[in-house]
């Protein structure tokens, strides 16, 4: 599978059906051996409220994606349980 293949398609986890965000608005973290994908790391996304504080990023392990569809890309995620890192803008 190319990157190419996966930009466009919505990520839905599959414990709650909740929208996490798109491939191509996101970045992915590679096996520079290999050539496997390791995390999809998306923007948790912000509301104005929040724009100038630190912006924060959710990765997903690979392991946790059940399925690549046309349209979307389904997840297992325990939200409770998700890695979150700040980043500055």
């Amino acid at each position: 599978m190319r990157l190419s293949d996966l930009v466009g398609k919505e990520i839905i986890n599959i414990v709650n059906g909740a929208r996490l965000g798109v491939i191509g608005e996101s970045d992915l973290t590679v096996d520079m051996e290999t050539g496997d994908i390791q995390h999809i790391i998306l923007p948790r996304r912000t509301n104005l409220l929040n724009f100038w504080v630190d912006k924060q990023q959710i990765q997903i392990p690979w392991e946790m994606v059940r399925k690549v569809g046309d349209e979307v890309i389904i997840v297992e995620l325990d939200q409770g349980n998700l890695n979150f890192e700040r980043y500055s803008v």
